[in-house]
Protein backbone atom coordinates (compact mmCIF):
# COMPACT_ATOMS: atom_id res chain seq x y z
CA UNK A 1 0.00 0.00 0.00
CA UNK A 2 1.37 2.99 -0.92
CA UNK A 3 1.61 5.82 2.41
CA UNK A 4 0.13 9.38 2.31
CA UNK A 5 1.94 12.27 2.78
CA UNK A 6 0.98 14.44 6.16
CA UNK A 7 -0.14 16.80 3.28
CA UNK A 8 -2.88 14.18 2.01
CA UNK A 9 -6.31 15.83 1.82
CA UNK A 10 -9.11 13.58 2.09
CA UNK A 11 -12.67 13.53 4.10
CA UNK A 12 -10.68 12.22 7.84
CA UNK A 13 -7.35 13.00 8.82
CA UNK A 14 -4.35 14.95 7.31
CA UNK A 15 -4.47 18.57 6.78
CA UNK A 16 -7.45 20.12 5.26
CA UNK A 17 -8.14 23.85 4.45
CA UNK A 18 -10.12 25.75 7.91
CA UNK A 19 -9.46 22.31 9.73
CA UNK A 20 -9.89 22.91 13.30
CA UNK A 21 -10.97 24.32 16.13
CA UNK A 22 -12.29 27.94 15.52
CA UNK A 23 -11.05 30.92 16.94
CA UNK A 24 -13.23 33.03 19.34
CA UNK A 25 -14.89 36.26 18.85
CA UNK A 26 -13.04 39.17 20.50
CA UNK A 27 -13.87 39.42 23.93
CA UNK A 28 -14.89 35.90 23.95
CA UNK A 29 -11.82 34.70 25.51
CA UNK A 30 -12.43 33.15 29.32
CA UNK A 31 -9.02 32.37 30.30
CA UNK A 32 -7.23 33.28 33.85
CA UNK A 33 -7.27 37.28 33.52
CA UNK A 34 -4.77 38.61 35.55
CA UNK A 35 -5.26 39.73 38.74
CA UNK A 36 -5.97 43.73 39.48
CA UNK A 37 -3.16 45.89 40.88
CA UNK A 38 -3.56 45.94 45.05
CA UNK A 39 -2.27 48.71 46.73
CA UNK A 40 -1.60 47.76 50.49
CA UNK A 41 -4.63 50.12 52.00
CA UNK A 42 -7.10 47.98 50.39
CA UNK A 43 -8.57 45.27 52.03
CA UNK A 44 -9.38 42.40 50.24
CA UNK A 45 -12.71 39.65 50.07
CA UNK A 46 -11.48 36.13 48.94
CA UNK A 47 -13.62 33.31 48.39
CA UNK A 48 -12.85 30.07 48.21
CA UNK A 49 -14.66 26.86 47.30
CA UNK A 50 -14.14 23.58 47.81
CA UNK A 51 -14.78 20.36 45.24
CA UNK A 52 -17.81 18.55 45.89
CA UNK A 53 -16.31 15.83 46.99
CA UNK A 54 -14.78 17.62 50.17
CA UNK A 55 -16.10 16.99 53.82
CA UNK A 56 -18.31 19.21 54.61
CA UNK A 57 -15.83 22.31 56.33
CA UNK A 58 -18.55 23.01 59.39
CA UNK A 59 -18.06 19.52 60.90
CA UNK A 60 -16.41 19.91 64.62
CA UNK A 61 -13.29 18.21 63.05
CA UNK A 62 -13.06 20.22 59.78
CA UNK A 63 -13.10 23.34 61.04
CA UNK A 64 -10.78 22.78 63.95
CA UNK A 65 -8.04 21.85 61.39
CA UNK A 66 -9.21 24.84 59.43
CA UNK A 67 -8.38 27.05 62.87
CA UNK A 68 -5.22 25.27 63.37
CA UNK A 69 -4.16 26.12 59.43
CA UNK A 70 -5.85 29.79 59.97
CA UNK A 71 -3.63 30.61 63.13
CA UNK A 72 -0.44 29.19 61.09
CA UNK A 73 -1.20 31.04 58.04
CA UNK A 74 -2.43 34.33 59.26
CA UNK A 75 0.72 36.90 58.95
CA UNK A 76 2.80 35.97 56.33
CA UNK A 77 4.40 37.33 53.41
CA UNK A 78 2.61 40.58 53.81
CA UNK A 79 -0.45 38.85 53.98
CA UNK A 80 -2.40 39.05 56.42
CA UNK A 81 -5.92 37.13 57.62
CA UNK A 82 -8.19 39.60 59.78
CA UNK A 83 -11.86 38.29 59.69
CA UNK A 84 -13.25 34.50 58.23
CA UNK A 85 -16.41 32.57 57.96
CA UNK A 86 -16.78 28.77 57.28
CA UNK A 87 -19.93 27.66 54.87
CA UNK A 88 -19.96 23.60 54.30
CA UNK A 89 -18.63 24.19 51.13
CA UNK A 90 -16.68 27.19 50.85
CA UNK A 91 -15.40 29.94 53.02
CA UNK A 92 -15.12 33.97 52.94
CA UNK A 93 -11.94 36.07 54.12
CA UNK A 94 -11.37 39.37 54.76
CA UNK A 95 -7.49 39.95 54.23
CA UNK A 96 -4.52 42.61 54.37
CA UNK A 97 -2.15 42.18 51.68
CA UNK A 98 1.30 44.38 50.88
CA UNK A 99 0.46 44.09 47.04
CA UNK A 100 -0.39 41.66 44.47
CA UNK A 101 2.13 39.33 44.87
CA UNK A 102 1.84 39.43 48.95
CA UNK A 103 -1.78 38.06 48.18
CA UNK A 104 -0.94 35.55 46.09
CA UNK A 105 1.68 34.12 48.66
CA UNK A 106 -0.40 34.19 51.08
CA UNK A 107 -3.70 32.79 49.89
CA UNK A 108 -1.06 29.88 48.29
CA UNK A 109 0.72 29.12 51.22
CA UNK A 110 -2.69 29.24 53.56
CA UNK A 111 -4.41 26.97 50.70
CA UNK A 112 -1.64 24.86 51.07
CA UNK A 113 -1.77 24.09 54.56
CA UNK A 114 -5.36 24.33 54.91
CA UNK A 115 -5.52 21.15 52.26
CA UNK A 116 -2.89 19.15 54.28
CA UNK A 117 -4.88 20.03 57.45
CA UNK A 118 -8.48 19.26 56.22
CA UNK A 119 -7.18 15.88 53.81
CA UNK A 120 -5.14 14.64 56.98
CA UNK A 121 -8.37 14.91 59.45
CA UNK A 122 -10.99 13.74 56.84
CA UNK A 123 -8.54 10.62 55.49
CA UNK A 124 -8.67 12.40 51.85
CA UNK A 125 -5.93 12.92 49.43
CA UNK A 126 -5.98 15.03 46.16
CA UNK A 127 -7.03 18.86 44.83
CA UNK A 128 -8.87 20.28 47.87
CA UNK A 129 -10.23 23.71 46.16
CA UNK A 130 -12.54 23.89 42.98
CA UNK A 131 -11.18 26.69 41.70
CA UNK A 132 -8.27 29.55 42.36
CA UNK A 133 -9.78 32.01 44.82
CA UNK A 134 -11.84 34.79 44.08
CA UNK A 135 -10.36 38.48 44.72
CA UNK A 136 -12.05 41.09 45.20
CA UNK A 137 -10.48 44.56 46.18
CA UNK A 138 -12.49 46.99 48.95
CA UNK A 139 -11.58 50.17 48.21
CA UNK A 140 -14.33 52.48 50.45
CA UNK A 141 -15.58 52.82 54.17
CA UNK A 142 -18.81 51.27 52.36
CA UNK A 143 -17.47 48.56 50.33
CA UNK A 144 -15.71 47.13 53.47
CA UNK A 145 -18.49 47.52 55.68
CA UNK A 146 -20.78 45.85 53.14
CA UNK A 147 -18.43 43.06 52.40
CA UNK A 148 -18.03 42.76 56.82
CA UNK A 149 -21.66 42.42 57.45
CA UNK A 150 -21.72 39.82 54.37
CA UNK A 151 -18.85 37.73 56.13
CA UNK A 152 -20.06 37.90 59.77
CA UNK A 153 -23.04 37.30 59.27
CA UNK A 154 -22.63 34.74 56.06
CA UNK A 155 -24.76 32.09 57.92
CA UNK A 156 -27.67 34.07 58.20
CA UNK A 157 -27.43 35.22 54.85
CA UNK A 158 -27.75 31.54 53.87
CA UNK A 159 -29.66 30.60 56.12
CA UNK A 160 -33.68 29.45 54.92
CA UNK A 161 -36.84 31.19 55.76
CA UNK A 162 -37.94 28.99 58.46
CA UNK A 163 -35.20 29.31 59.91
CA UNK A 164 -34.42 32.17 62.61
CA UNK A 165 -31.70 33.10 65.22
CA UNK A 166 -31.99 35.18 68.42
CA UNK A 167 -31.11 38.87 68.14
CA UNK A 168 -27.66 38.61 69.63
CA UNK A 169 -26.51 34.89 67.53
CA UNK A 170 -23.41 35.38 65.68
CA UNK A 171 -21.61 32.37 64.24
CA UNK A 172 -18.55 30.69 66.16
CA UNK A 173 -17.72 29.38 62.90
CA UNK A 174 -16.01 32.43 61.82
CA UNK A 175 -14.42 35.57 63.73
CA UNK A 176 -17.69 36.99 64.39
CA UNK A 177 -17.81 36.56 68.21
CA UNK A 178 -14.70 38.02 68.71
CA UNK A 179 -15.35 41.23 66.12
CA UNK A 180 -15.72 44.44 67.96
CA UNK A 181 -17.66 46.57 65.71
CA UNK A 182 -21.44 45.31 66.85
CA UNK A 183 -24.12 47.76 67.73
CA UNK A 184 -24.65 45.68 70.53
CA UNK A 185 -22.73 42.77 72.31
CA UNK A 186 -23.10 39.31 70.89
CA UNK A 187 -24.08 36.21 72.90
CA UNK A 188 -21.22 34.31 72.37
CA UNK A 189 -17.33 36.36 73.10
CA UNK A 190 -14.85 34.04 72.23
CA UNK A 191 -11.10 34.91 70.96
CA UNK A 192 -10.36 34.27 67.39
CA UNK A 193 -6.65 33.48 68.45
CA UNK A 194 -6.11 32.34 64.52
CA UNK A 195 -6.55 35.81 62.90
CA UNK A 196 -4.56 39.35 63.71
CA UNK A 197 -5.44 42.43 63.97
CA UNK A 198 -6.48 44.87 60.88
CA UNK A 199 -3.59 47.48 60.05
CA UNK A 200 -5.19 49.14 57.12
CA UNK A 201 -7.45 52.53 57.72
CA UNK A 202 -10.52 51.46 55.92
CA UNK A 203 -10.70 48.03 58.00
CA UNK A 204 -9.25 49.11 61.34
CA UNK A 205 -11.56 52.61 61.59
CA UNK A 206 -13.25 53.99 58.04
CA UNK A 207 -16.11 51.28 57.92
CA UNK A 208 -17.34 52.85 61.13
CA UNK A 209 -17.89 55.95 59.28
CA UNK A 210 -20.97 54.04 57.69
CA UNK A 211 -22.66 53.32 60.98
CA UNK A 212 -21.63 49.76 63.34
CA UNK A 213 -23.23 46.38 62.07
CA UNK A 214 -25.78 44.53 63.75
CA UNK A 215 -25.43 40.60 64.87
CA UNK A 216 -28.93 40.26 63.75
CA UNK A 217 -28.28 42.18 60.24
CA UNK A 218 -29.29 39.89 57.21
CA UNK A 219 -26.71 41.26 54.26
CA UNK A 220 -28.51 41.17 51.05
CA UNK A 221 -31.70 39.09 52.45
CA UNK A 222 -31.43 35.65 53.22
CA UNK A 223 -30.12 33.58 50.44
CA UNK A 224 -32.96 31.81 47.77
Amino acid sequence: MKQLSLAARGRHGGWRANAGRKAKPAGQHKGHRARPVLASRFPVHVTLKVLEDAPNLRRRHCFEALRTAFAKGRDRFGFRLVHFTVQGNHMHLICEAKDKESLTRGMQGLSIRVARKLNARANRKGRLFAERYHARILRSPTEVRNALAYVLNNTRHHASRDVTYARDWVDEKSSAPSFDGWKWPPRSQISADCTTNASTWLLSTGWRLRGLIAPDEVPGGPAS
